[in-house]
């Protein structure tokens, strides 16, 4: 069987890092599996879905470099969603019904208090035409609901193992809103059907939402696919993220100036059996895929996670990789020197760009003493400069000044630099240069 799976996000919100870990995941199994990816957005609900939104989507996907094989939306199907409701009509699986929400909740305020399961009691079947006709001309118009068929429905599940329902637990769904528009429900297996997907992997929010599936599946005259739910992550306080409040968005995480490796690191990783390391690539993930380490355990996303892997990501990042990564950025694109003298002392790319206006000016010197700054000017050795040139020069104050360790290190830095803190000097020194150093010796803004 050749694996087909599809993300199918809802384009009313910003992605946050739940939405991430499930497309994440998805297109890790397919890579692993050499099957296909489709992105299918779900956008039938016209008074919240945007375009802004579907486009952030995919800019979201494409930051993660997660690339799809296919693209489709739902607003472009409604006449295979008519023609396989027709056939749910015309096999007896959809009813309309004509209660108001309001008479719906007297209903399960009702059952409930007679200690009964809050499931729709069928009272629409009771309905003749004549009973239809006479709410129409009321006003009234229908919604219709899929008729489940009793007994148990089963399957096995790539992460919670067995499942079972029984369906006279289970309230027949609306799949059909009083406007005649189709709910997720419906939409969603018709498209899985009609788009051959084999494996659906989501939240686990949906587990009795698949019970419901599986009959859908079956009415339609297709085998269900294969199923996977995801425990859903909760924040370090254990709380549920939320996407439309933007809750730990990518969109954040990538505006924040954090890798997109280090995102994925954390989330291929959560809640599974395998430590969270840096990866630096997707290759990487693909190959240690494997839903036999996925827990049931609801894992809680930490955002300093991310940003501890994105620090080792930089400080290890070859100069190749992070030449393509500043040019990306519109980052400045340094010497294969400079990289090496900053990269310590970055926990994002972007600050790179600092340590570009240390380097080529122009810096306010922080000259706590003028007369030591002149010794030490005179003192400055004459170029060319390398990694040595930082130990003949303080070597030589030292004897001259008597002053050592930090009393003779910082009120250079601060004079070189304007700062308390940064790159080794050593290796600084000669990217400042000696014109720019004598300049800043003197106090001027260089």
């Amino acid at each position: 069987m050749t694996v087909a799976v599809r993300f199918a996000p809802s384009p009313t919100g910003f992605l946050h890092v739940g939405n991430a870990r499930t497309a994440l995941i998805v297109w890790l199994f397919a890579r692993k599996s050499g099957g296909t990816y489709l992105l299918r957005l779900d956008d039938t609900d016209q008074e919240r879905s945007t375009e802004t939104y579907a486009q952030a989507i995919e800019r979201d996907l494409a930051w993660l470099d997660l690339t799809w094989d296919r693209k489709a939306r739902q607003s472009d199907r409604a006449d295979r969603y008519d023609a396989a409701i027709a056939r749910l009509k015309e096999a007896g699986r959809l009813y309309p019904c004509y209660e108001t929400p309001e008479e719906l909740s007297l209903k399960r305020k009702s059952r409930l208090a007679q200690g009964l399961p809050p499931v729709y009691d069928r009272a629409a079947l009771q309905l003749d035409a004549a009973d239809r006709a006479r709410l129409e001309a009321a006003g009234r118009r229908p919604h219709w609901r899929f008729l489940l068929q009793p007994g148990a429905i089963e399957w096995h599940d790539l992460v919670r193992g067995p499942v079972h329902f029984d369906a006279d637990d289970l309230s027949d769904p609306v799949l059909i809103r009083e406007d005649g528009r189709p709910l997720y429900h419906v939409s969603s297996v018709i498209d899985d059907i009609e788009f051959g997907i084999t494996h659906v992997v989501r939240g686990e929010d949906h587990v009795a939402n698949t019970a419901l599936h599986i009959q859908m599946f079956r009415a339609l005259g297709a085998e269900p696919p294969v199923f996977a739910h995801l425990p859903l992550l909760t924040d370090a306080a254990g709380q549920g993220l939320a996407k439309r409040l933007g809750s730990l968005s990518l969109q954040e995480l990538r505006e924040d100036g954090l890798e997109p490796m280090a995102v994925a690191s954390v989330l291929a990783k959560l809640g599974t059996s395998d430590p969270i390391e840096p990866r630096r690539r997707l290759e990487d993930l693909v190959e240690e895929f494997d839903w036999t380490k996925f827990s049931r355990a609801s894992p809680k996303f930490d955002v300093a996670e991310i940003r501890r892997l994105n620090v080792r990501l930089i400080h290890e990042m070859p100069y190749e990789e992070a030449a393509r990564r500043l040019a990306e950025r519109g980052l400045p694109v340094v010497t294969e020197p400079f990289w090496a003298a900053v990269r310590p002392n970055l926990a994002r790319l972007d600050e790179i760009t600092d340590w570009w206006q240390v380097a080529n000016g122009p810096v306010a010197p922080v000259r706590d003493d003028p007369a030591f700054a002149g010794t030490a000017a005179k003192l400055l050795p004459p170029e060319p400069w390398t990694e040595d040139t930082w130990k003949e020069w303080t070597e030589a104050l030292k004897a001259e000044t008597g002053l050592k360790g930090k009393a003779l290190f910082l009120p250079l830095r601060r004079i070189l630099t304007g700062l308390d803190h940064g790159p080794e000097l050593k290796t600084l020194l000669p990217l400042i240069g000696r014109d720019r150093t004598l300049r800043r010796l003197g106090g001027e803004t260089a």
